[in-house]
């Protein structure tokens, strides 16, 4: 635990980038973040060092990425077909199975210590999850969890139904956080008939864009997703 809470966010914009550039992005904050954590740990409580929140938004050219649980056959794509869609394909070191990223999603990547909030994995994914389903709730769009499936999904009480609209999958270590979610805002949902979307083949994906008949202002919903989160977490964020 730490001795000083630190709830500052620094709120990072990346844009769009490439995916291999994001995750070392990620990767370079999250380990110092943990490297501060274990000199912490040598030092008395009033000479320890806050340690630092970030929250990343950004997007990926087209992308399928496949987590640490996953199956790899459930990308249905060869070398040659990856490279017919202009896709690219990652084993990463999150949880979860595989999904894809592409333009018009809102990716969103929190590099938390979780000292700073609460530590409890499972409360993260489910306040990740809620300020998702209170961003859709500004459009007028009933949206929810399925018990046993992690992410965001309308029609979720109706099995026959449901679509995922945002999915999760995160790695953490010394309660640092990494990877995140992916909220498909005016994302080109054919590319998830490439992939067995998080390994489940009976439930279909859907879009903010798709769920209202119209297109909405990318910014617009960021800023409501991030007002959100801040809320939720008790963030400070700034710039």
């Amino acid at each position: 635990m730490n001795s000083k809470i630190n709830k500052k966010t620094k709120f990072i914009q990346l844009g769009l980038i490439d995916y291999k550039e994001g995750w070392d992005f990620q990767e370079k904050l999250f380990y110092e973040t943990v490297n501060i954590k274990i000199k912490n740990r040598n030092l008395e409580i009033e000479d320890q060092f806050e340690t630092p929140n970030h929250l990343i938004f950004c997007s990926h050219p087209h992308v399928y990425t496949l987590g640490k649980s996953g199956d790899e056959k459930n990308l249905l794509l060869d070398d040659s077909g990856l490279s017919e869609k202009n896709a690219s394909f990652y084993k990463i070191n999150r949880g979860g199975d595989i999904t894809y990223h592409g333009p018009g999603q809102i990716v969103g990547y929190p590099i938390l210590d979780l000292d700073n909030f609460f530590t409890d994995i499972h409360k993260y994914l489910r306040l990740l999850e809620e300020a998702v389903i209170l961003t859709l709730a500004d459009y007028k769009i009933a949206a929810g969890r399925i018990e046993g499936l992690t992410g965001v999904w309308i029609d979720f009480e109706n099995p026959i139904k449901a679509r995922k609209i945002c999915a999760l999958g995160v790695k953490s270590s010394r309660w640092v956080t990494m990877h995140g979610f992916a909220f498909n805002v005016l994302t080109d949902l054919s590319y998830f008939n490439n992939i067995i979307p998080c390994g489940i083949d009976d439930k279909a994906v859907t879009s903010l864009e798709k769920e209202l008949g119209e297109k909405p202002v990318l910014n617009e919903v960021e800023e409501k997703l991030k007002k959100h989160l801040a809320s939720i977490f008790k963030m400070e964020l700034f710039q």
